[in-house]
């Protein structure tokens, strides 16, 4: 039987699914390459198939889910070659993102990258899924500010198309406390960077951040592998 652990009852049934279903995925108990149908998703959580169906929606659109042939769905997962070009095209175009940042930030959205990044290393180590899921949630609207402080769509665009949000969130999960703690203060840095107006240090900040990122996903996938072997 599929392993999925029921959401609490709280909220619309379509979202307790989703939830349910997407922690499943982030945790490990429901896998790589692992087959499910909503039948079996819906037996699992005693739910009906309609809040299931919604949910199975939200996850094929953020690229947890893929179909198989008929009423089948698949795990998926992500290629070690594909993971590396992901955070090495991040780390180029994020880089430079930091670069423009440091140039043209405001004042309030230079206090609000250094609160964001405050409250960060307030949250780590997580000791929960309430602390990976604010983690998670922070450091998504720490890098996308620093999108928008950068002005310019073509980038936002150009990033919109590769950063793959369900990437960023598994790779929380591969962080030991160390390297939680590092991770916060390299958002420190890069917000104290940002609010330098120091180009260079903003992009060389934010470089290193994606380069440890990508070193942790290379090392999980690598360990991986020896497991299989």
């Amino acid at each position: 039987m599929t392993d999925i652990t029921p959401a609490p009852n709280k909220g619309p049934a379509a979202d307790q699914a989703y939830q349910a279903i997407r922690d499943s995925i982030f945790s490990g108990r429901l896998g790589d390459n692992e087959r499910v149908t909503e039948a079996d998703l819906a037996d699992t959580l005693s739910m009906s198939r309609t809040p299931v169906r919604e949910a199975v929606k939200r996850l094929l659109l953020e690229g947890l889910l893929t179909r198989d042939a008929g009423p089948g769905l698949r795990v998926v997962a992500m290629q070690e070659d594909e993971i590396m070009q992901v955070f090495e095209i991040r780390m180029m175009l994020e880089s430079y993102a930091a670069r423009r940042a440091a140039r043209h930030a405001t004042a309030e959205e230079a206090a609000e990258l250094r609160r964001l990044a405050h409250e960060m290393a307030a949250r780590v180590p997580a000791r929960s899924e309430a602390d990976f899921t604010a983690v998670s949630q922070l450091n998504t609207a720490f890098h996308q500010l620093v999108l928008e402080a950068a002005r310019s769509a073509r980038l936002k665009a150009m990033l919109s198309v590769v950063v793959h949000l369900a990437l960023v969130t598994r790779t929380f999960r591969l962080y030991r406390d160390t390297d939680m703690l590092r991770s916060a203060r390299h958002h420190i840095e890069i917000a104290d960077a940002i609010t330098a107006r120091a180009p260079d240090w903003a992009a060389m900040a934010m470089g290193t951040h994606l380069q440890s990122a990508a070193a942790l996903a290379r090392g999980s996938r690598s360990s991986d592998s020896e497991i299989a072997r």
